[in-house]
This record gives C-alpha cells, sequence and structure tokens, in this order.
C-alpha cells in the first residue's frame, strides 16, 4: 500500500512539473534560457547624482543618419546616469566604443587607459563606453568616478548589444572601432594593456595616425 502510495505522488507530481519544463524548453536558445527583458532604469535622480559628482561628460547624440551595412545596429542606448539617447547605427567615426561592465576585472584596468586616450586625442577620435550585461548602474558609476573615467556612457543593461547576431562579442572586455562611414572597422574581445596599444590599434585600423 505504502509503494503504491509513493507511486501515485510521483506520477502526480510529474503531470505538474513536466509542462513547466516543456515551457522553459520552449524559451531557450541554444540551450540557454532566455534571458527577459530588462527593466532596469538607466536615468533615475540617484544615477544622475552620481553622474554629475562622477564629472562624467554628456553623451552626444550622433547627427540622424541611416544604418549602414557592416555598421553597428539599429539600437537606441540611453545615457548612463541620464542624458541624451545614442542611435548606434548612426555614429560616425573615427570612434572607439568599449564595452565594459563594474564586475568586470579587465574592464576595471582599462577604463583609465581609455580615458587618457580620450584626453590626448578626443577632439580626432570620438571615444563611447557601453556599459553592458551589467544591472548595478549605481555601482558602475561609482567605478567611473574612482577610476576617473569622464568620457561618455550609455548603459545597455539588458546586453542588447551583444545579444545581436552581427555582433560576435560575447564576453568583456571588448573594443569597437567605427570608421567614418560608419562601419566596424574592427571589434574584438581584448583587454588593452597600454595607451600606446590603443594608438596603435587605432592608426591601424581606423587609418588616423595619432
Amino acid at each position: 500500500m505504502r509503494r503504491t502510495a509513493a507511486r501515485a505522488a510521483l506520477a502526480g507530481a510529474l503531470a505538474v512539473v513536466a509542462p513547466l519544463l516543456a515551457a522553459c524548453a520552449g524559451d531557450t536558445d541554444g540551450g540557454l534560457l532566455a534571458a527577459p527583458p530588462s527593466r532596469v532604469e538607466v536615468d533615475t535622480p540617484e544615477l544622475r547624482r552620481l553622474r554629475e559628482e562622477a564629472g562624467i561628460e554628456p553623451c552626444r547624440a550622433p547627427a540622424p543618419a541611416d544604418p549602414v551595412e557592416g555598421g553597428l545596429p539599429e539600437l537606441a542606448l540611453g545615457c548612463l546616469g541620464g542624458g541624451e539617447t545614442v542611435e548606434l547605427s548612426a555614429l560616425r567615426g573615427p570612434a572607439v566604443v568599449q564595452l565594459w561592465a563594474s564586475w568586470c576585472g579587465p574592464c576595471r584596468r582599462e577604463l583609465p587607459l581609455f580615458q587618457t586616450f580620450h584626453e590626448r586625442h578626443g577632439e580626432r577620435v570620438q571615444v563611447l563606453g557601453v556599459n553592458t550585461q551589467d544591472q548595478m548602474l549605481s555601482t558602475a558609476l561609482e567605478l567611473l568616478d574612482e577610476t576617473g573615467a569622464t568620457f561618455p556612457h550609455v548603459a545597455d543593461p539588458g546586453a542588447d548589444l551583444t545579444a545581436v547576431d552581427d555582433m560576435p562579442i560575447r564576453g568583456l572586455p571588448g573594443i569597437v572601432l567605427v570608421d567614418a562611414e560608419g562601419r566596424v572597422a574592427y571589434r574584438e574581445l581584448r583587454e588593452v594593456t597600454s595607451v600606446e596599444e590603443l594608438e596603435q590599434l587605432v592608426t591601424d585600423e581606423l587609418g588616423v595616425r595619432l
């Protein structure tokens, strides 16, 4: 009797769980559960305060422009801590785009290097940070304050940029170089270890002599 009751209880439990497992399997992509849409606010009074205290430069929305083949995807990202929205597909270079997150150790080391590059060459080469895969935006702004990285940054808490099929950078840190026509000239998952390395990369890939 006890075994019969146990089998009945197990069968009932499986009948409840099986539809749930099937539903989860239907939401998978390549064996991974699909991430829900991000509900993280990128512009709040607290984030604005942190951004102002850190002295981060305002985002500059690029002039309206049609997407180009081989360019950045049609994705509008809000300025980290408030400000203008940046339509990535309208970005025209020469430009350096750094993909980073507050939990990424190599990103922390990179931020001061990109800042130095911005201070040296910002009038000729635009530098834009994309805080991605990051749910703790207040922590991200505190990191910018700590590292002195005051160049403009947009927020991509839902990792929408790295989810695009033709943007194969799936980890951090990442770097993307955009030419004057808006095409992606270079993109790679890598850590930049010196300002000179970044300068050489811009010269080699974008043809900008620094």
